[in-house]
């Protein structure tokens, strides 16, 4: 893949942790992108948000940092940083006069990857990487997304949506009617796999809502798929690139945060084995849900595959996919020719250019 032309030096805000349940995974991400990140092309500010939503500059990776582009010799970075160090104030933090500003969120879950950052960053007129407010928002809320993505004709399974308040009693008819068991149950505003819980029987629901609550006020709950669960990475603006399938093999009984973080036991089989054509079809499926759903920037696009039934199931978007060492984004654009740091240097610079597209409009009447 072709990376767009990069301009002069710039300054990059990494914004990590997060108010959500999801921090520490961001804490992991944003340690490995600190560590590939070029220091010839990036002054790279490192600054974490608390889980009480205050902003730290982590002092020490930044000094770990500045040593490194000074002497151009390796330095050791921690495997996750932590919001540790001087405390900033968002906006006066992303305001600087001598070098262009591009900001790297890598704040996964409520408040970071749903468009309220992305809201923030808007307003303070900075180019960002990922998606804009309206595509991050919707494909953060499971629901919704699932309302856009039927609209524009995308093959999901079936599914219900439950809210806090709603009728317990109804929930469990509707779901012996309409789903039949198992079934999978979701926060609708949450990522890696925190709060599912798996269902086999009308026994287990009540418990497996009660969890889900703990994380937001909106649940899905979605029949359970006997299928291979296939991701695909999106990369681009207007002119979108797919990478190659991967295949997620559960280490457990589903891909659920164990696995994805503790453990390592999850298979990622990079390329998939995938019958002829069908990986062609997952790829114009992935372009289309990055499209309908408003995204930018990134996108990592899940699906479920029945091989011998439905065929191809969209599952998910993610609009700000996990960068740690095990993640399955940066896994899948390596497997199609673009490293861990091409990878970066392409978010930036569509970031730029998307940012310089939105500068241009006009605000006349």
């Amino acid at each position: 893949m072709s990376t767009p032309a990069s301009s002069d030096r710039r300054r990059l805000i990494v914004l990590f942790g997060g108010v959500s349940a999801e921090h520490d995974v961001s804490c992991v991400s944003a340690a490995h992108v600190l560590a590939a990140a070029d220091p010839t092309k990036y002054e790279i500010i490192p600054i974490g948000v608390t889980r009480t939503g205050r902003w730290i500059r982590n002092d020490k990776a930044l000094s770990a940092l500045q040593e490194r582009a000074l002497t151009g010799g390796e330095v050791a970075l921690p495997d996750s940083l932590e919001p540790a160090g001087t405390e900033v104030e968002p906006l006066p933090a992303l305001q600087t006069d001598d070098l262009p500003v591009v900001v790297l969120p890598l704040l996964h879950g409520p408040h970071g990857e749903d468009g309220t950052v992305q809201g923030m960053l808007e307003l303070s007129g900075v180019p960002y990487v990922g998606s804009g407010v309206l595509g991050s928002a919707v494909c953060m809320d499971k629901a919704l997304a699932k309302v856009v993505a039927a609209q524009a004709g995308i093959p999901q399974c079936r599914w219900l949506e439950f809210r806090a308040g709603g009728n317990r009693l109804r929930l469990r008819r509707d779901v012996d009617e309409t789903l039949g068991y198992p079934v999978f149950v979701k926060p609708a505003n949450l990522g890696s796999s925190v709060g599912i819980s798996k269902v086999h029987d009308a026994d287990e629901l009540e418990s497996a809502v009660a969890l889900a609550l703990r994380y937001d006020e909106v649940l899905v709950i979605e029949e359970g798929v006997t299928g291979r669960e296939i991701e695909l990475a999106v990369l681009g603006n207007d002119d979108p690139q797919v990478s190659v399938p991967g295949e997620i093999v559960p280490g457990s009984e589903f891909y659920d945060y164990e696995d994805k973080y503790v453990n390592g036991a999850a298979g990622l089989l990079i390329p998939a084995d995938l019958p002829a054509g069908a990986a062609d079809e997952a790829r114009e499926l992935a372009l289309r849900a990055f499209t309908a759903l408003r995204c930018s920037g990134m996108a990592r696009v899940d699906f479920f595959y029945e091989e011998h039934g439905r065929g191809w199931l969209l599952n998910e978007i993610n609009t700000i996919p996990g960068f740690t060492p095990g993640s399955m984004y940066p896994k899948l654009w390596e497997a199609s020719g673009v490293s861990y740091g091409e990878l970066i240097d392409s978010l930036v610079d569509l970031a730029v250019d998307r940012h310089r597209v939105r500068s241009s409009f006009s605000t006349d009447h």
